[in-house]
């Protein structure tokens, strides 16, 4: 039948707002894969699909047919005594909580086959903070992250060319014909790759605010919506929390000084930033609740502060980082494998009041300037530069008081961020309100769950 199919009649029909069939979309996806559907071609159609949008029926198959365009995991043969479970953030400032959260949910008794991106634009990527550490493995071949995973209980990588390659041609295309922001395809973007790792759960980050991808709340609803009818019209059940990114999660940004933080996260938690500690107890609980590691969300989140508070967690990351090539010292040694830069130093406030505002994606972008994030992922990353000690929404500063520490390499760097980031924060004289750090969960075919 496929050969019956003409690009340029499927690409028209969706033009029109006309519904693809199954076949139809199998098509074009195959096409997507083995490169017969060109460039113009597959831009047409990205932009039809943003322009006329998809059914739910659609966007199920897309999503599907994607998945499939290269290898899938399973786990059938490897005998695992717990479900497999997995978190994916839409991408934030200072968004380390995969680190943490991967080894919680291990220790609560899941099995967690993270697939990570890098960081691309104001935002940072959890492989380029684990590739930091010096050793670290981030594309091992399947049967070992399998087998890590197995053995652990997590493991987290990056994505290989063969893992849903229809998608890695889509998003590039997508990326330069302006259509990047269609709900359609960014929910077959995200789950033909999560969905390719045989998943049993999902719970997906949806961040919003100044420093989010999803920028506009009424987006963020929408695809919070979207992806978790999708992934549980897939066989998978999914929640999807919307989540404040109006600040740094967190009190620090940069690569290898995140990772000091989530060390020190996972072994001294009751000195942990508390927005979060907050998010990544309430992730890690969405997890065991969803896939059956615990009765509800309140038993969930005691669960998941025993692993953490017991040590637990840390150990088993401790152990992730030796298995994937690390150093066996991290937890204990960090500061021996993650070099301080030479220039550590405070950034002062120019005036006091309370801190009422962050723009928290002209922060990731200061990041970019100093070569710590890139612009196109060709780029070259400096792990070591960074920000930590970053002042939270509702904090009173006076003059002269420290809003941050600037680790750089040389005095220009230090003389880049002293002049640009006090701008970046606005203070106030009276208290802000601060805002719900949990906006909204969606779960599949339902508006709204608490």
């Amino acid at each position: 039948m496929s050969e019956l199919f003409l690009p340029q009649e499927l690409i028209r029909k969706k033009r029109d707002g006309i519904s693809l069939s199954d076949p139809e979309i199998g098509y074009m996806v195959q096409g997507v894969t083995d490169g017969s559907l060109t460039d113009a071609q597959l831009g047409a159609f990205a932009m039809a699909v943003f322009k006329c949008g998809m059914t739910m029926d659609e966007r199920v198959n897309l999503t599907r047919h994607m998945m499939n365009s290269g290898e899938t995991l399973t786990w059938d043969q490897h005998n695992l005594d717990g479900p497999v479970v997995d978190k994916h953030s839409t991408g934030g400032v200072g968004d380390k909580i995969s680190l943490m959260l991967a080894p919680i949910v291990a220790s609560c008794g899941g099995y967690v086959p993270m697939i990570s991106g890098r960081g691309l634009g104001h935002t940072g990527g959890t492989l380029d903070k684990l590739e930091s550490i010096p050793g670290y493995d981030a594309t091992p071949d399947n049967s070992v992250f399998q087998s890590i995973v197995k053995k652990i209980g997590c493991a987290i990588i990056g994505q290989t060319a063969n893992l849903a390659p229809a998608d890695q041609r889509l998003y590039a295309t997508r990326d330069v014909t302006a259509t990047v922001e269609s709900i359609d395809l960014i929910t077959a973007s995200i789950l033909s790759k999560k969905l390719a790792s045989g998943l049993d759960a999902l719970v997906m980050d949806i961040k919003t605010g100044n420093g989010a991808f999803a920028a506009d709340y009424k987006m963020a609803q929408e695809l919070a919506q979207s992806i978790a009818n999708v992934s549980s019209n897939s066989g998978v059940p999914t929640s999807c929390l919307i989540t404040d990114m109006d600040q740094v999660l967190g009190h620090s940004v940069g690569n290898a000084i995140e990772v000091v933080e989530c060390i020190d996260f996972l072994k001294n938690p009751n000195n942990a930033d508390h927005r979060l500690l907050e998010l990544t107890i309430e992730l890690s609980a969405y997890m065991l609740q969803l896939s059956g590691l615990a009765s509800d969300l309140k038993t969930a989140r005691i669960k998941s502060m025993n692993a953490l508070e017991s040590g637990k967690a840390a150990s088993i990351f401790g152990k992730m980082i030796t298995e994937l090539g690390g150093p066996s010292d991290l937890m204990e040694r960090p500061e021996k494998h993650l070099k301080p830069m030479p220039v550590i130093t405070p950034i002062q406030s120019n005036s006091s009041g309370f801190i009422s505002e962050i723009d928290a994606r002209a922060i990731g972008l200061s990041m970019i300037h100093l070569k710590a994030g890139r612009t196109k992922s060709s780029d070259a990353v400096d792990h070591g530069v960074g920000i930590s000690n970053i002042v939270s929404k509702g904090k009173w500063v006076s003059k002269g008081d420290p809003i941050a520490v600037a680790h750089c390499r040389d005095q220009k760097q230090l003389d880049y961020l002293q002049l640009e980031f006090p701008s970046l924060i606005k203070l106030d004289e009276k208290e802000p309100q601060l805002p719900n750090l949990i906006k909204e969960v969606f779960n599949s075919n339902q508006d709204l769950k608490s």
